[in-house]
């Protein structure tokens, strides 16, 4: 999961690109791809993670240890990924933060940082094997299966309807490296934005619900993560108020936040 950077229009990235020489610029834009490539591996075995698709490590696979102790393991997991990921995206945090991080790169870092955090929740976590509901029925799991997809392609269609580049700092190194200036990406709606606030988010929630054999453990990290996503929205949309004022206050009043709302 990862934070709009339409919320990010503050004056350490605003400011964060100044001349430079060629091997710094150079050394940021390696850091920069390097940041992006963790990043794409990390999300794409996450795919395979959840749904228990082809890597050697899923939600569900491995030995059952004590059913107590994996759950505290699991749930501690997913408060080590979602703290740090959530308070990285503030602004405060940014602008103290990037005195020790270039502003160039604090994108990128946040990138790495969330990462690596995801990569160290699979590794560790615990499966917790017990059986909540199953779905035998070849067309039941057709349409669950169908909806997994289905969230995972508006996850990656909506970072590009975003700015996929910038959310993932690749844009913010690019134009350092060109010494051009940086500018946060305009506020818009296309597509799944005219019609939910976060559909990024919503893509998540249907990939990580949509399971035709739901165990105890794939239930709490989509019952943590859903909890997790609906006070990050929160935060994440006072940030957008800030940034963007009255026009992204009339957005929140006529488009629904997760699903559409027609009598808005």
């Amino acid at each position: 999961m990862t934070t709009d950077p339409r919320a990010a229009a503050d004056a350490p990235q605003a400011a964060g690109l100044q001349p430079a020489a060629g091997p710094l610029k150079a050394a940021y834009l390696a850091y920069g791809v390097l940041c992006y490539v963790l990043f794409l591996a990390a999300f794409l075995y996450s795919i395979g993670f959840v749904g228990d698709l082809l890597v050697p490590k899923s939600i569900d696979s491995g030995p059952p240890g004590d059913s107590l102790r994996s759950f505290v393991v699991d749930a501690l997991l997913l408060a080590a990924f979602a703290l740090p990921h959530s308070v990285m995206a503030r602004p405060a945090f940014k602008s103290w933060w990037t005195r020790f991080v270039a502003p160039t790169v604090e994108r990128s870092t946040y990138v790495l940082v969330s990462s690596l955090l995801l990569a160290i929740l699979m590794w560790q976590w615990q499966p917790l094997p017990g059986v909540v509901w199953g779905v035998e029925a070849p067309i039941g799991r057709g349409v669950l299966l169908a909806l997994f997809w289905t969230g995972w392609g508006i996850v990656f269609l909506s970072t590009f309807l975003i700015d996929h580049f910038d959310l993932f700092g690749l844009r913010q190194v690019y134009l350092y490296a060109r010494g051009r200036p940086y500018t946060p990406p305009p506020f818009r709606k296309r597509l799944f934005y005219r019609y939910v606030r976060h559909p990024l988010l919503l893509g998540f929630l249907v990939a990580f619900w949509s399971t035709p054999r739901m165990t105890v453990g794939h239930l709490l990290f989509a019952a943590a993560t859903t909890a997790y996503t609906l006070v990050a929205i929160r935060l994440e949309e006072r940030d957008l108020s800030r940034a963007h004022g009255r026009a992204y206050d009339e957005y929140r009043e006529q488009v629904g936040m997760l699903l559409p709302c027609p009598w808005k």
